[in-house]
């Protein structure tokens, strides 16, 4: 039964690495049996700096994880991030022997591999090949070729590369952890699974997933993936920021953001003032929260307009009809919905990875934080799904023709009569007649032509 299959999702991102295990239920909707989670040391903007500190934060999240659903982990799907990650489109094509014959999957197929096989900068690797729109010798705009006819078949590809070193690394930290990559996944794309829906995706949806480390990007427009990006600030750049300004540790600036942050200066209270414990026999610090929202909303708007510069320079900026939805942990900051809006424009909503979950003993699944690790789960069962079609397809192919033909049932067979001859209608026996005489007559000649 599909809702048998197991499927675990693991988010190595800088703030946390997150294991989550997860099964379909009789619904279709994914139900969340176990969740691990551990503090990232070794990871800076979503690339991995620290091979031991990430395999132990791996162990002990995956630790986690199979403690609570009772399942042993041996196969995780794994999300990729970081400012290394490019996005361009690319044109291929494939010449078919005959016009005759229906294009079939495996030249769709074929036309996509192809695509693995391009040559990419020094250092780098494509992880995702994703297809834009098909043309068939003179036909564009196709969405789905398969079953046309035509010689020439062309697709738009959008395709997306990462660093040879970065997928190594992540590779490494999860095998020496004693697990097992079943498909790496860009981390937009499993966050875009998650929270956005068919008719944003058809309408035009700017995805901005806001982590620690990185902010990640996906443009959907008329439901397939345009442009994808990560841009190398997070909700830590904005941490650091308070640390200096208000001169606190890092861990005081990280609770008074989380706390008491506001991404509008203007909604904050003058007169509010948080005290924060001071070192070693020196008086506690003061700080008002008036101040704290000016530093927030200083950097934050900076992400946005970073953002916004990207999805213009896509040219897709005038195109989104669904706006903007944003997740990860920084999109739970106070206001930065409205500052999303005023720097935009653009409609914003919070991404909540709720529609594709059932129910839980873990609610803390449902915040945006958890967006990416959902989607890699979701991402994994996409796959086998994909899988399982393909293998039917496979057995039809290759069933042979007996099995095919429909089975009669035994009382149907016995209650059949015998055919009844077909009269032969009155043209039927004019010709006979004919074909009759004329037979006669060759015989009759050839009887006195004898000797």
């Amino acid at each position: 039964m599909q809702h048998d299959k197991i499927v675990v999702g693991l988010d190595i991102g800088t703030t946390k690495i997150c294991a989550l295990v997860g099964r379909r239920n009789e619904f279709g909707k994914l139900e969340i049996l176990g969740m691990g989670k551990a503090v990232s040391e070794g990871v800076v903007r979503g690339i991995v700096s620290n091979i031991d500190k990430t395999v132990d934060a791996i162990k002990k999240a995956i630790r986690q994880a199979e403690e609570q659903s009772g399942i042993n982990i041996g196969v995780v799907n794994v999300g990729i991030a970081g400012q290394h990650i490019k996005s361009l489109q690319h044109n291929g094509s494939i010449t078919r022997a005959t016009a005759d014959s229906e294009i079939t999957v495996e030249d769709v197929n074929r036309l996509t591999n192809d695509m693995y096989r391009l040559v990419t900068p020094p250092g780098s690797e494509i992880i995702h090949v994703m297809p834009q729109d098909y043309k068939v010798d003179y036909e564009e705009n196709i969405m789905d070729p398969v079953g046309m006819s035509g010689v020439r078949l062309e697709g738009n590809f959008h395709i997306i590369t990462a660093q040879s070193t970065a997928i190594n690394n992540i590779n490494k930290c999860v095998t020496k952890a004693g697990l097992e990559i079943d498909h790496l996944i860009l981390e937009p794309l499993a966050s875009s699974m998650s929270v956005l829906s068919e008719e944003e995706k058809e309408a035009g949806v700017a995805l901005i997933d806001i982590g620690g480390g990185t902010t990640d990007l996906a443009i959907f427009k008329d439901g397939i993936i345009r442009h994808a990006a990560v841009l190398p600030f997070g909700g830590n750049i904005v941490t650091s920021d308070i640390k200096q300004g208000c001169l606190v540790m890092q861990n005081q600036a990280e609770q008074l953001k989380v706390k008491f942050g506001k991404a509008i200066a203007e909604e904050a209270s003058e007169n509010e003032i948080v005290s924060i414990p001071g070192l070693r026999d020196r008086a506690p610090k003061e700080i008002s929260l008036k101040n704290l929202a000016y530093i927030i909303e200083a950097r934050m708007e900076e992400i946005i307009e970073l953002v916004y510069a990207e999805i213009q320079r896509t040219g897709h900026a005038d195109k989104l009809a669904a706006g903007i939805v944003l997740t990860g942990g920084g999109s739970q900051l106070q206001n930065l919905v409205q500052l999303t809006e005023y720097v935009t424009g653009l409609d914003t909503r919070i991404g909540y990875p709720n529609e594709h979950l059932g129910k839980s003993k873990i609610e803390a699944v449902k915040s945006p934080m958890y967006a990416t690790t959902v989607g890699l789960v979701l991402s994994g069962y996409r796959s086998l799904d994909e899988r399982q079609n393909r293998s039917t397809a496979d057995e039809e192919q290759y069933r042979p023709v007996q099995e095919q033909r429909p089975a009669v049932s035994a009382a149907a067979t016995q209650n059949q009569q015998p055919a009844a001859p077909k009269k032969p209608s009155g043209a039927g026996r004019f010709f006979q007649d004919i074909i009759s005489r004329t037979k006669g007559l060759l015989i009759d000649d050839f009887d006195d032509k004898q000797y």
